[in-house]
């Protein structure tokens, strides 16, 4: 699932519109605040780091305040306490926004994933659809799990025993989690539309090009 090819992002493109503060509904108003106060805020690139309604994802799970609590407590574990560093976490995010063509997903975290440490060059790559020529070996790893996880809805002996060799039991189960909760953002962003910020070329292309 796609959004609609454009050259650059539509302001109004979103369908869950963004609701003021004041319009919120008790449960909605404890979801916010607790988004809002979390470590999600310290980023900039964040939907909760804006002042006035949050954006992003976060506005979408406003919609169902119970699933949205839980929705945003699993990414602040998945994002915040894994067991892989912030390289290999980004990386498998960028993986899985290519994977979806989510637009929002790869802006908001292409930048974070370079400051983590991912050669630019790898990045880029990804973003075109080729595999990156030059990857660390662990990376090699995320990127060969992640791929195959999302293309073939499973892995091989190979690439799994490759996984635990190199990251162990929890390091297997961080991969998978990061791959499938950015699967359900990129399915969020993508039925919304969320806009990128005004002026802001798509950074991918369209699937298979």
């Amino acid at each position: 699932m796609s959004t609609p090819e454009k050259d650059t992002a539509a302001t109004d493109s979103r369908r869950f519109k963004l609701i003021p503060l004041d319009q919120l509904t008790p449960g909605q108003l404890a979801l916010s605040n607790a988004i809002k106060s979390g470590p999600r805020a310290k980023l900039a690139s964040s939907g909760a780091s804006k002042p006035g309604p949050l954006g992003g994802p976060f506005n979408v799970w406003l919609r169902s305040p119970g699933i949205g609590d839980m929705v945003q407590k699993l990414g602040e574990e998945i994002r915040f306490r894994s067991s892989l560093p912030s390289r290999l976490n980004e990386l498998a995010i960028l993986i899985t926004a290519r994977h979806w063509t989510s637009q929002y997903e790869w802006f908001a975290h292409h930048k974070l994933a370079l400051e983590g440490g991912l050669d630019p060059a790898v990045a880029e790559d990804i973003a075109q659809g080729r595999r990156p020529a030059q990857m660390a070996a662990d990376e090699a790893i995320v990127y060969a799990f992640s791929r195959e996880l999302h293309r073939t809805q499973g892995v091989s002996d190979a690439t799994y025993q490759a996984a635990l060799e190199r990251f162990g039991e929890r390091g297997v189960v961080d991969l998978i989690s990061v791959n499938g909760f950015y699967a359900l953002v990129s399915m969020c962003l993508n039925v919304d539309r969320t806009p990128l910020p005004e002026g802001t070329p798509l950074p991918l292309p369209p699937p298979g090009k």
